[in-house]
């Protein structure tokens, strides 16, 4: 079992439900999955491109990546539907608790000027949205074999019904926020 789903098991439920006052331990907000997205626009002239994006993303999350597909054309960007765009990646389970620990304990803290992440990117669902400028800031990740620095998104979907309830789950799982 990873640290992070026995920290949540064993700490955070009992801390969620003194703070909320819930009267079931299934009323505690849970991470549900992870959804990491990288749109790569330089796709649609050369496929190469996508394939090392691809390979980047599948060594960050330790999961093959889906291509994402324009869903319509559109003449200004010189984009048909259906050219791939993009990947992105869904994690699930101890896969899912294993990034949130890489993220928050070895990349972010190498993030350049890194004062925490924005504390208002939640959605008013109970999601919060990441958007990272760079992938070298992951471990995995060789500087040398990198062809171009690009970002990404990554999204915390949560039982959470509430933002309140989302930043205190993701504060307990360490997410450095800036105060």
């Amino acid at each position: 079992m990873s640290r992070l789903k026995d920290q949540y098991q064993n700490e955070i439920i009992d801390a969620m439900t003194k703070k909320f006052g819930y009267k079931n331990i299934m009323e505690v907000p849970k991470l549900s999955k992870i959804v990491i997205n990288m749109g790569v626009g330089e796709a649609k002239e050369n496929a190469k491109i996508l394939e090392s994006a691809m390979k980047d993303m599948e060594t960050i999350s330790g999961q093959k990546p889906v291509t994402t597909k324009a869903k319509n054309s559109i003449a200004n960007f010189k984009l048909r539907e259906g050219m791939p765009i993009g990947c992105k990646v869904t994690l699930r389970g101890e896969k899912m608790y294993e990034f949130v620990d890489r993220l928050v304990n070895l990349a972010l803290p190498r993030v350049r000027d890194f004062r925490g992440v924005n504390p208002n990117a939640f959605d008013g669902r109970g999601n919060y949205a990441l958007g990272i400028k760079e992938q070298i800031i992951f471990p995995e990740i060789e500087f040398d074999k990198v062809d171009k620095v690009r970002g990404m998104d990554i999204i915390f979907v949560t039982t959470a019904k509430t933002d309140e309830e989302a930043r205190e789950l993701l504060t307990l799982f360490n997410m450095p926020f800036a105060k």
